[in-house]
């Protein structure tokens, strides 16, 4: 989707030279820094995301990595 937005001047720039360096074109530095920015402000979606990851490590539990977290755990300063 195409979009008009207003960006001050300074900002502008500083995405120029980060787009040349990092080899993107600026609709895509522009569209991944939105990304990042909304992701960072969405924790329902984090949350989800991490919960995703727990369920799918629970079920590959075996007993030689449940013991070495519970020793790694033991050894920790809570």
């Amino acid at each position: 989707m195409k979009t008009a937005v207003s960006i001050p001047d300074d900002i502008f720039k500083k995405a120029e030279r980060l787009a040349k360096r990092t080899r993107r074109s600026r609709s895509r530095l522009f569209s991944d820094a939105l990304r990042e920015y909304v992701t960072r402000h969405s924790p329902d979606e984090v949350t989800e995301a991490f919960n995703h990851v727990i369920d799918r490590v629970a079920e590959r539990s075996d007993e030689f990595s449940t013991a070495a977290a519970r020793r790694v755990l033991e050894r920790s300063e809570w």
